[in-house]
């Protein structure tokens, strides 16, 4: 008996079928790469304009609606054709294809996210065989599916026909993201020869409240075999903590379960928990002499994951947080869209570049959304490796989603098969249903009861709740332990998904909404704000490369501006938060400057004040910030804190500060009180200083608290420090009392000082554990002194990698640049005061100058 052997199909051609203005008719054209679709092909090719440039993203649009067609020459040996089993296997085709091998049909598909393995002995021969794709137009395709199930259906973002086609949504355009639906093979092709294979491993991990540890896999074959099959439980070294040889005679599954004592095996948590230690499952099958029939390994590890809701002590609802080993996790994070609209140009070093930045920047979960993409095995993978936490939603995204018989079909199919493809993950604590669908339902006033927990729900105008509440909680529960959530935002308990009490909350009253002032986070928060965001231009050299050179479009409100940033009503909104808060102009650089700034101080405020809100056990107020979103899937003006070249945004930096192991903060309220109740002439306005610290760590920190008071447009300046004792894995109030400086105002006319408050926690050394400083809103109001007064010093060390900022007066704001390519910077958006130097690392200066912007610098 021959042990099962895979060979992957790499030689393809592609035509446009019939021909037209990718390919002449009947012209084959050699693929480059393999995975591949037909856009990546085309570009290569230099057959169609690159459409992450100008306005050439509708120049392309006849691609996604043209029929397109791949063929493979298979050589198959004499020893292949002689195997007991043939099987073609589809990792994923994009969408909708027929697959024919020698002339006969052998596959149709209907979605790009489900895997299909055909049996083909019958048809192979020795030698030549033609294996050929025909894909349809996923586009025209959708809209015929549409026509036979009107009337159309209620949704936010794309076409309305994305609804019927299992697809990812965001091809048809986002509000952040183009129109550039792709077609072809975008996964592996495989031909795989073998008497009997394992066909599956599920192995679940229990860990109980004691850290006992239960393990128990589940291994199936693919045919009955006389024989055995051998497992081996390997740790991180290599070395077998556990093995057993079980016999399979008619049986299709074999079952291992190993118990460990608390301490006997190592256990997974999240970065800066802990370390991440990765066991693998060896899953040998042998026949009946011994002879190896096929093996396979499957990554696991020990952890204790649990959603909590308990009561808190002095708030109504429920705390909603994540657990792990007992310990009570602030996921602080980003939400993930797909890398780029063209899957296949993502490498496995590019997703980790993409992950190990996030760490980087003090993050510790990713949410995968609802709109994209079940993700590649690396980026699962490279979570598990670095500690970051994976909250997986299912690809439904803000659509009112139908439920007819043939979808649920294949709806059935990819979650089950996209379950057990990501269940063994460690850092995979959670599965959503969909992503802000109920909120579609809540808008256009569908049938939605909360407190029907028995209905069906198809015959209803709101069907995809049977998905969400029937189907993909039994595709869960049957294939994993991982915990599942109905949606995001999902409050539950009957309550409408607003509800900042219950659940998880998407918090976008700052921007969309009513279009809050960014200050008014602490009044917005929720038990889990799982989206929330700002706007920002990217890095000026990717606005440039969206430019294309034409400089007579670079300005803000140019046409190709206009198409680089898909959101509706951008320009007021932009608009709105920059005049209410910055003085500034239209010059494009200083746009892009003043935009990034904003996104700054609003995203560092969320996370900020909300970070006070997790207070200690029983009052985990707030347990979760993802902001949307960390990435780009083409060059473009989002809410992302890295744009597509992976250049991190200010706000990158101003939300690492905000996540680090010890972080300070601080507010500061007028509080206006009156004489009496008659008079409104008679009142004073005092100001009112509050300051906080955080520690994420699991142990109490001592430290000294400083604070330092400048006033702006005089030498005016006060300082005093107090010891102070950090809480572990909480905040801790550290000080309310008068802002110092400050008289107490009794007219409107009395305008007040701009007084900047620095606070820092100091380590016994004297080191720097938290900076913050805080300044009166809104900036525009400000009356910034002359560069001269400032006297900001740049000064380059010996290495020529590290530079250090000093200053006379306090500076908000700072963001550092060099002429030409791009540098690496440890850090941007710094606010620096003075007597406090800071010291900033950057990587690929090569002798050049470096610039620095900041507000009031004279260049607005």
């Amino acid at each position: 008996m021959a042990a099962t052997a895979t060979r992957n199909l790499e030689d393809w051609a592609f035509t446009q079928v019939d021909g037209g203005q990718g390919t002449a008719k009947d012209e084959w054209l050699p693929v480059s790469s393999f995975p591949t679709t037909v856009h990546v092909e085309l570009l290569k090719l230099k057959k169609i304009p690159d459409p992450f440039i100008g306005l050439h993203e509708w120049d392309v649009q006849w691609v996604g609606e043209s029929e397109w067609a791949f063929k493979h020459r298979l050589q198959v040996s004499d020893k292949e054709v002689g195997a007991p089993n043939i099987d073609l296997v589809f990792d994923g085709l994009d969408t909708f294809a027929e697959v024919k091998l020698n002339g006969t049909d052998i596959l149709r598909t209907t979605n790009q996210f489900v895997s299909h393995r055909v049996p083909v002995k019958s048809l192979l021969k020795e030698g030549d065989n033609e294996l050929s794709i025909h894909f349809k137009s996923a586009f025209r395709k959708g809209r015929e599916i549409e026509a036979a199930h009107l009337p159309k259906l209620n949704l936010w973002n794309g076409d309305s026909s994305r609804l019927h086609v299992r697809k990812a949504q965001y091809n048809y355009g986002w509000d952040w993201g183009p129109v550039l639906m792709t077609v072809g093979p975008w996964k592996p092709i495989s031909l795989q020869t073998y008497t009997a294979r394992v066909a599956d491993v599920d192995v679940r991990v229990e860990v109980s409240e004691s850290l006992e540890v239960q393990l128990s896999a589940e291994i199936s074959l693919s045919d009955s075999v006389t024989g055995a099959v051998q497992v081996d439980l390997k740790n991180p070294e290599g070395n077998t903590v556990a093995s057993e040889k079980l016999g399979v005679t008619d049986s299709k599954k074999a079952e291992f379960k190993k118990s460990f004592a608390s301490g006997e095996v190592d256990l997974w948590y999240p970065v800066g928990y802990g370390k991440q230690p990765l066991y693998s499952l060896h899953v040998t099958l042998l026949d009946k002499d011994g002879s190896l029939l096929d093996e396979k390994k499957q990554t696991t590890a020990f952890r204790r994951v649990r959603i909590v809701e308990d009561p808190l002590l002095d708030q109504e609802g429920l705390t909603w947080l994540f657990e792990i080993n007992n310990i009570r996790i602030f996921c602080g994070g980003s939400n993930w869209i797909p890398g780029d609209s063209f899957l296949t140009t993502m490498s496995k070093s590019r997703y980790r570049e993409w992950l190990e930045l996030m760490v980087s920047g003090n993050q510790n979960m990713v949410r995968v959304w609802g709109g994209g993409i079940y993700e590649h095995d690396d980026f699962y993978d490279i979570c598990d490796e670095i500690g970051l936490l994976v909250w997986q939603d299912f690809m439904f995204g803000c659509g009112q989603y139908p439920a007819y018989d043939a979808l649920l079909e294949t709806v059935r199919e990819e979650a089950v098969q996209n379950v057990k493809r990501l269940r063994h993950h460690p850092s995979l604590v959670i599965f959503a249903g969909n992503n802000e669908d109920y909120q579609i339902a809540e808008s256009f006033k569908l049938d939605l009861d909360y407190s029907d927990e028995t209905g069906d729900f198809r015959d209803t105008n709101f069907p995809g709740r049977y998905i969400y509440e029937r189907l993909l909680p039994r595709a869960v529960g049957e294939n994993s332990n991982v915990h599942y959530h109905r949606g995001s935002p999902y409050s539950g308990h009957g309550k409408v998904t607003t509800d900042r009490t219950y659940g998880d909350i998407h918090q976008w009253n700052v921007w969309h909404g009513s279009q809050e002032p960014w200050h008014n986070w602490d009044i917005l928060s929720g038990r889990f704000v799982s989206e929330f965001g700002m706007q920002g231009y990217p890095d000026i050299r990717t606005v440039e490369y969206w430019l294309g050179g034409d400089k007579s479009e670079a300005f803000p409100q140019s046409r190709t501006m206009n198409n680089h940033n898909k959101a509706d009503g951008f320009e007021r909104r932009l608009e709105l938060y920059l005049v209410e808060n910055f003085k500034h102009s239209f010059e494009l650089e200083s746009y892009v400057y003043y935009t990034q700034i904003m996104q700054a101080e609003t995203l560092a405020s969320a996370y900020r004040l909300w970070r006070r809100n997790w207070k200690g056990r029983g009052r985990e107020y707030t347990s979760g910030a993802l902001v949307w979103q960390i990435n780009d899937c083409w060059p473009v003006t989002s809410w992302a804190i890295v744009d597509y070249f992976l250049r991190p945004k200010p706000a990158f930096f101003t939300v690492a500060r905000e996540l680090r192991s010890f972080a300070v903060g601080m507010t500061r309220k007028e509080v206006q009180t009156f004489a009496d109740d008659t008079s409104a002439a008679e009142f004073k306005i005092e100001t009112v200083l509050e300051i906080w610290g955080a520690n994420s760590t699991l142990d109490e920190k001592k430290a000294t608290l400083e604070v330092t008071a400048f006033e702006l447009n005089t030498d005016w300046t006060e300082t005093w420090s107090k010891d102070v004792l950090l809480a572990p894995n909480a905040s801790t109030e550290l000080f309310k009392g008068d802002l110092p400086g400050q008289p107490i105002r009794t007219k409107k006319s009395e305008v007040p000082k701009v007084i900047i408050v620095s606070a820092r926690l100091l380590d016994g050394d004297g080191s720097v554990l938290a900076r913050y400083s805080n300044w009166p809103e809104p900036f525009k109001f400000i009356h910034f002194p002359s560069v001269e007064e400032v006297g900001l010093i740049i000064t380059m060390q010996e290495d020529g990698k590290t530079i250090r900022l000093e200053t006379n007066k306090p500076i908000k704001g700072i963001v550092l640049d060099v002429d030409g390519d791009d540098a690496k910077w440890s850090d941007q958006a710094i606010d620096l005061v003075p007597n406090d130097p800071q010291t900033v690392h950057a990587e690929g200066l090569n002798g050049r100058a470096i610039k620095a912007r900041y507000l009031g610098d004279g260049t607005a």
